[in-house]
Protein backbone atom coordinates (compact mmCIF):
# COMPACT_ATOMS: atom_id res chain seq x y z
CA UNK A 1 0.00 0.00 0.00
CA UNK A 2 1.13 3.49 -0.58
CA UNK A 3 1.47 5.89 1.97
CA UNK A 4 0.84 9.34 0.99
CA UNK A 5 2.86 12.53 2.34
CA UNK A 6 0.52 15.31 3.36
CA UNK A 7 1.37 18.80 4.36
CA UNK A 8 -0.99 20.90 7.09
CA UNK A 9 -2.75 23.22 6.83
CA UNK A 10 -4.98 21.66 4.11
CA UNK A 11 -6.48 22.65 1.09
CA UNK A 12 -9.31 21.75 -0.45
CA UNK A 13 -7.82 19.11 -2.69
CA UNK A 14 -5.82 17.40 -0.30
CA UNK A 15 -8.94 17.17 1.99
CA UNK A 16 -11.07 15.81 -0.90
CA UNK A 17 -8.62 13.35 -2.68
CA UNK A 18 -7.69 11.84 1.22
CA UNK A 19 -9.65 8.33 1.23
CA UNK A 20 -11.00 6.22 4.03
CA UNK A 21 -8.12 3.37 4.79
CA UNK A 22 -5.29 5.21 3.44
CA UNK A 23 -1.90 5.63 5.42
CA UNK A 24 -0.50 9.21 5.32
CA UNK A 25 2.60 10.90 6.92
CA UNK A 26 1.80 14.46 7.82
CA UNK A 27 3.91 17.24 7.88
CA UNK A 28 3.54 20.92 8.31
CA UNK A 29 1.24 22.49 11.38
CA UNK A 30 -0.82 21.36 13.38
CA UNK A 31 -2.62 22.21 16.74
CA UNK A 32 -3.56 20.31 19.84
CA UNK A 33 -7.01 20.89 21.81
CA UNK A 34 -9.09 18.46 24.07
CA UNK A 35 -12.35 19.09 25.99
CA UNK A 36 -11.41 22.13 27.86
CA UNK A 37 -10.29 24.09 25.07
CA UNK A 38 -12.96 22.74 22.60
CA UNK A 39 -15.84 24.49 25.14
CA UNK A 40 -13.97 27.61 25.23
CA UNK A 41 -13.49 27.42 21.50
CA UNK A 42 -17.39 26.84 21.31
CA UNK A 43 -17.61 29.65 23.14
CA UNK A 44 -15.41 32.29 21.02
CA UNK A 45 -17.44 30.46 18.26
CA UNK A 46 -21.02 31.01 19.06
CA UNK A 47 -20.12 35.17 20.22
CA UNK A 48 -18.74 35.36 16.56
CA UNK A 49 -15.36 36.17 18.18
CA UNK A 50 -11.71 35.61 16.98
CA UNK A 51 -10.41 31.74 17.63
CA UNK A 52 -6.93 31.59 18.94
CA UNK A 53 -5.72 29.44 16.04
CA UNK A 54 -6.33 29.97 12.15
CA UNK A 55 -9.12 27.43 11.54
CA UNK A 56 -8.97 27.66 7.97
CA UNK A 57 -7.70 23.81 6.87
CA UNK A 58 -6.30 23.60 10.37
CA UNK A 59 -5.84 20.26 11.54
CA UNK A 60 -6.31 19.70 15.14
CA UNK A 61 -4.51 16.98 17.14
CA UNK A 62 -7.12 15.48 20.37
CA UNK A 63 -3.96 15.38 22.74
CA UNK A 64 -2.79 16.42 25.90
CA UNK A 65 1.01 15.73 25.73
CA UNK A 66 2.59 14.69 28.77
CA UNK A 67 5.28 17.06 30.71
CA UNK A 68 9.02 16.56 27.90
CA UNK A 69 11.90 15.55 29.36
CA UNK A 70 15.13 17.34 29.62
CA UNK A 71 16.32 18.20 25.55
CA UNK A 72 12.97 16.70 23.97
CA UNK A 73 10.65 18.98 22.28
CA UNK A 74 6.96 17.47 23.69
CA UNK A 75 6.61 14.46 26.02
CA UNK A 76 4.67 11.66 25.47
CA UNK A 77 2.22 12.12 22.98
CA UNK A 78 -0.63 9.73 22.13
CA UNK A 79 -4.49 10.51 20.97
CA UNK A 80 -7.34 10.73 23.50
CA UNK A 81 -10.59 9.73 22.49
CA UNK A 82 -12.57 11.97 20.07
CA UNK A 83 -16.40 11.56 20.77
CA UNK A 84 -15.10 13.90 23.38
CA UNK A 85 -14.93 16.37 20.92
CA UNK A 86 -18.25 15.19 19.03
CA UNK A 87 -20.15 17.75 20.53
CA UNK A 88 -18.28 20.69 19.23
CA UNK A 89 -16.09 19.28 16.16
CA UNK A 90 -19.50 20.77 13.59
CA UNK A 91 -18.86 23.54 14.54
CA UNK A 92 -15.30 23.91 13.95
CA UNK A 93 -15.77 22.15 10.73
CA UNK A 94 -18.47 24.53 9.38
CA UNK A 95 -16.11 27.42 10.36
CA UNK A 96 -13.46 25.78 7.93
CA UNK A 97 -11.12 22.91 10.27
CA UNK A 98 -9.76 20.58 7.38
CA UNK A 99 -8.65 17.77 9.72
CA UNK A 100 -9.07 16.04 13.21
CA UNK A 101 -6.29 13.42 14.49
CA UNK A 102 -7.75 11.05 17.18
CA UNK A 103 -8.83 7.48 18.25
CA UNK A 104 -11.73 6.01 18.40
CA UNK A 105 -15.90 6.25 16.27
CA UNK A 106 -17.03 9.68 15.82
CA UNK A 107 -20.80 10.47 15.61
CA UNK A 108 -23.25 11.14 13.31
CA UNK A 109 -23.53 14.62 13.81
CA UNK A 110 -19.82 14.96 12.82
CA UNK A 111 -19.66 12.57 9.99
CA UNK A 112 -22.24 14.58 8.00
CA UNK A 113 -20.74 17.79 9.07
CA UNK A 114 -17.46 16.57 7.20
CA UNK A 115 -19.53 15.34 4.18
CA UNK A 116 -21.36 18.59 4.29
CA UNK A 117 -18.24 21.16 5.09
CA UNK A 118 -15.26 18.67 3.81
CA UNK A 119 -12.62 17.30 6.08
CA UNK A 120 -10.90 14.46 6.96
CA UNK A 121 -10.88 12.73 10.60
CA UNK A 122 -7.37 10.79 10.86
CA UNK A 123 -6.27 8.47 13.05
CA UNK A 124 -3.55 8.04 15.33
CA UNK A 125 -2.33 4.89 16.62
CA UNK A 126 -3.24 4.28 20.73
CA UNK A 127 -0.62 3.41 23.24
CA UNK A 128 2.31 5.02 20.57
CA UNK A 129 2.37 8.58 22.32
CA UNK A 130 6.04 8.34 22.60
CA UNK A 131 6.11 7.31 18.90
CA UNK A 132 3.62 10.01 17.59
CA UNK A 133 5.94 12.42 19.59
CA UNK A 134 9.31 11.64 17.50
CA UNK A 135 7.29 13.69 14.37
CA UNK A 136 7.08 16.64 16.46
CA UNK A 137 9.74 19.42 15.68
CA UNK A 138 8.34 22.14 17.49
CA UNK A 139 6.01 22.88 20.25
CA UNK A 140 4.30 26.37 21.93
CA UNK A 141 1.89 26.90 23.98
CA UNK A 142 -0.19 29.59 22.09
CA UNK A 143 -3.67 29.82 24.38
CA UNK A 144 -5.14 28.81 27.47
CA UNK A 145 -2.34 27.96 29.18
CA UNK A 146 -4.11 27.73 32.14
CA UNK A 147 -4.97 24.84 31.20
CA UNK A 148 -2.06 22.88 31.47
CA UNK A 149 -1.29 19.69 29.44
CA UNK A 150 -4.82 20.63 27.78
CA UNK A 151 -3.68 23.75 26.11
CA UNK A 152 -3.52 24.63 22.89
CA UNK A 153 -0.30 24.36 21.23
CA UNK A 154 1.34 24.69 17.87
CA UNK A 155 3.09 22.35 16.45
CA UNK A 156 5.34 21.57 13.68
CA UNK A 157 5.04 17.82 12.88
CA UNK A 158 7.48 16.08 9.85
CA UNK A 159 5.90 12.56 8.85
CA UNK A 160 3.55 11.86 11.68
CA UNK A 161 1.82 8.11 10.66
CA UNK A 162 -1.75 8.39 10.21
CA UNK A 163 -4.83 6.68 9.05
CA UNK A 164 -7.47 8.10 6.95
CA UNK A 165 -10.75 7.18 9.15
CA UNK A 166 -13.61 9.04 7.72
CA UNK A 167 -12.78 10.96 4.13
CA UNK A 168 -15.49 13.52 2.45
CA UNK A 169 -17.51 11.13 1.46
CA UNK A 170 -18.51 9.81 4.50
CA UNK A 171 -17.13 6.69 4.20
CA UNK A 172 -15.92 5.29 7.88
CA UNK A 173 -13.06 2.73 8.64
CA UNK A 174 -14.44 1.49 11.54
CA UNK A 175 -17.95 0.88 10.11
CA UNK A 176 -16.08 -0.78 7.20
CA UNK A 177 -14.24 -2.88 9.08
CA UNK A 178 -16.29 -4.26 11.20
CA UNK A 179 -18.25 -5.01 8.53
CA UNK A 180 -15.60 -6.98 6.16
CA UNK A 181 -14.90 -8.64 9.36
CA UNK A 182 -18.81 -9.92 9.47
CA UNK A 183 -18.73 -11.15 6.13
CA UNK A 184 -15.70 -12.72 6.59
CA UNK A 185 -17.17 -14.48 9.88
CA UNK A 186 -20.39 -15.55 7.68
CA UNK A 187 -18.39 -17.23 5.61
CA UNK A 188 -18.16 -14.26 2.55
CA UNK A 189 -22.14 -14.06 2.76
Amino acid sequence: MEIKRVSSPFGNDTVRGLRSGEQILLSGTIYTARDAAHMRLLELAREKKQLPIPIEGAVIYYVGPTPEKPGHIIGSAGPTSSYRMDPVAPTLISLGLGGMIGKGMRSAKVIEAIKEYGAVYLGALGGAGALLARAVKSSEVIAYEDLGAEAIRKLVVKDMPLTVVIDTLGNDLYKQGRESYLRWKDGGK
